[in-house]
């Protein structure tokens, strides 16, 4: 098996050791394994390169963060992307929040999705459904670290979704959000109760608050972009046929399995509830495109 990863970070100041981290993950829990690495830096010039054995370190694009800094590494790929098995997608901050899942990236449950259309990491969800850009939507995957075959990624073209700010923000950091912007009155809520440190009902907070305030708006915003690209990735996965798959479920289900194939259509919130740790009951009324 060949897996390629794309590890986006802006610079080296902020999760200092972060790159070495994903090294080691792969070195303790993915022996035997091919892999190469293209470290975007989007704090360094555009296509500045330096290359050594299976690593390669470019300038990448960061007007859309990890976003277009992923998209930068795919695009320095280029159709070689085609000779790996999987991309392995993932930032400086993979270490941020809850990492319990981390350690269940092993090689029988990357075997597993080979040839499959499925996105593979840790799932996210809200405590309640949200709309955005007419969908309506709960869960995400995290894509701090993720894995996808190649054909996914090709497919969407680009990992940038949710397009130019204008779209989505009034530059009033007392309504930071336009009024006609195509989302939710509760995804709005959401957003801005977590940028700003607040436990939005699952008992955690972010790990960067962010003052709602004027001389903080450009930053506020960027972070919301980055919520708002993180979901619409998953839609559009999903709605081109990628499966989303939780890794901790599907560790415990190969590990304690009985069929010779795990079920791929198994919901997202099934999935989270069947967890051999760290098990979540969601209420959601939505179920099939969830």
């Amino acid at each position: 098996m060949r897996v390629l990863t794309i590890f986006v970070r802006n610079g080296t100041e902020k999760y200092n050791g972060a790159e070495q981290d994903l090294a080691d993950l792969f070195q303790r829990q993915l022996p035997g394994i091919e892999h190469d690495t293209v470290v975007v830096d989007t704090a360094r010039p555009k296509y500045e390169i330096e290359q050594r054995q299976q690593y390669t370190l470019i300038g990448g694009d960061n007007s859309s963060w990890e976003f277009s800094g992923f998209d930068s590494g795919l695009s320095h790929v280029g159709d070689d992307v085609w000779s790996y098995d999987l991309v392995n997608l993932t930032t400086s901050a993979f270490h941020q929040l809850y990492t319990g899942y981390l350690d269940r990236f092993r090689p029988e449950v990357l075997k597993a999705i080979v040839g499959h259309s499925v996105c593979l990491g840790h799932i996210d969800c809200y405590s309640e459904a949200i709309e955005v850009c007419g969908c309506t939507s709960q869960h995400w995957v995290r894509t701090s670290c993720m894995f996808v075959p190649p054909a996914e990624l090709k497919i969407l073209g680009t990992l940038v979704s949710a397009g130019e700010r204008d779209r989505w923000f009034s530059g009033d950091a007392a309504e930071p959000f336009l009024a006609e912007a195509p989302l939710s009155v509760n995804y709005r809520r959401l957003i801005t109760d977590w940028l700003t440190g607040q436990d939005i009902g699952q008992g955690v907070a972010w790990h960067s608050r962010i003052g709602l305030e004027e001389a903080n708006l450009r930053l506020f915003e960027q972070k919301a972009t980055a919520i708002l690209n993180e979901h619409l990735f998953g839609l559009r996965l999903r709605a081109g046929g990628c499966r989303t798959i939780d890794v901790t479920w599907l560790s415990g289900l190969l590990a304690g399995r009985q069929t010779a194939e795990p079920d791929w259509d198994t919901p997202w919130w099934r999935q989270l509830a069947d967890r051999d740790r760290d098990a979540l009951r969601v209420q959601t009324a939505v179920r099939a495109a969830s």
